[in-house]
């Protein structure tokens, strides 16, 4: 049986030493629209989501530069300048490109993280991404004066306590990790019911004592109804033996009473490896339901259905 009771005491965050809870607060769609999440979400929503999180059992809340092109950190600042920061609550940003340029350099790092904390109404953050690397090759990535120098340089000017990679593919991500400069780890859509590309890329990050945080574990919304509401799967039509799979997961976890929601959080949330798990939120009440999904007892029986169905390997990202 699985099971997670976020009001228990905090996972520490890899080597970090930080104390985050289970589920991240994810802030990827709170733009002025978002149409590869399919949502718009007004500022009214995104700021009581904010207030809600600091009075909730959740500490832990993600967001990036160029996320809805900078308004989901402005809406963020919006909150936090409301009510202020609590003590141990983790806000983490990512250093993204120039959205015109594409520039990566170290000048747009540095810009990247001013115009951040301007949005946020902070002076520094506890972390701090490399985010999206694979818009570039890892030795541009690397080289002096570049992004990663810029980053390190940047925690240590004290504008951020620890720094980590996210992005996507998983095989760059792990050349990123095996450099050991490298504190925390975020990687997305590749470890779910349906996927799980970035197993051992989880693994090698764990065994290096990274914070490992895993995201987009519905894998943009597929895994989180059933009967499905899409047929995409990573924001792109999935194959068919993706969508066999998850409706006969969804079948499955009819039969147990359980929401298919609940698995696809909990087989990230149970995983030792995985500190914490992103979740996009963009109401109240769905902060409130993904906190209840956590509290869904899983039989083993069905966690083993679910690890049978799971596709082939040649239906992942595989990248």
């Amino acid at each position: 049986m699985s099971s997670i009771d976020i009001t228990a005491d905090r996972v520490e965050l890899g080597r970090t030493g930080l104390l985050v809870s289970p589920v991240c607060i994810g802030t990827a769609a709170w733009g002025v629209a978002s149409p590869i999440h399919g949502l718009t979400v007004s500022e009214e929503d995104a700021v009581s989501t904010v207030r809600a999180a600091l009075a909730s059992p959740i500490n832990f809340l993600d967001t990036s530069n160029n996320y809805g092109d900078g308004e989901s950190e402005r809406r963020i600042g919006v909150a936090l300048a409301q009510t202020g920061v609590p003590e141990g609550f983790v806000v983490q940003t990512k250093l993204d490109r120039d959205p015109v340029t594409g520039s990566f350099d170290g000048d747009r790092m540095r810009r990247s993280l001013e115009e951040s904390l301007t949005r946020l109404g902070l002076s520094r953050v506890p972390l701090l991404y490399l985010h999206d690397p694979e818009h570039i090759t890892f030795e541009q990535a690397m080289a002096p004066g570049g992004p990663v120098e810029t980053l390190a340089a940047l925690r240590d000017e004290g504008y951020a306590d620890h720094i980590g990679i996210s992005g996507g593919p998983a095989k760059l991500l792990k050349r990123f990790v095996e450099t050991g400069l490298f504190e925390a780890l975020i990687t997305h859509n590749r470890f779910t019911l349906v996927d799980r590309t970035a197993d051992e890329l989880i693994s090698v990050a764990a065994d290096a004592g990274l914070g490992v945080i895993n995201a987009a574990v519905y894998g943009g919304g597929i895994l989180s109804a059933w009967p499905r509401t899409t047929d995409n799967y990573h924001y792109r039509p999935a194959p068919d033996d993706v969508l066999q799979a998850v409706d006969a997961m969804g079948r499955a976890c009819e039969r147990h009473g359980v929401p298919l929601i609940a698995a696809a959080l909990q087989t990230s949330t149970r995983d030792p490896r995985i500190h914490s798990t992103i979740c996009g939120m963009v109401s109240p009440s769905q902060l409130e339901d993904t906190i209840a999904q956590l509290a869904v007892t899983i039989p083993d029986d069905l966690w083993d259905e679910l690890d049978s169905l799971r596709p082939a390997p040649e239906t992942w990202i595989d990248d």
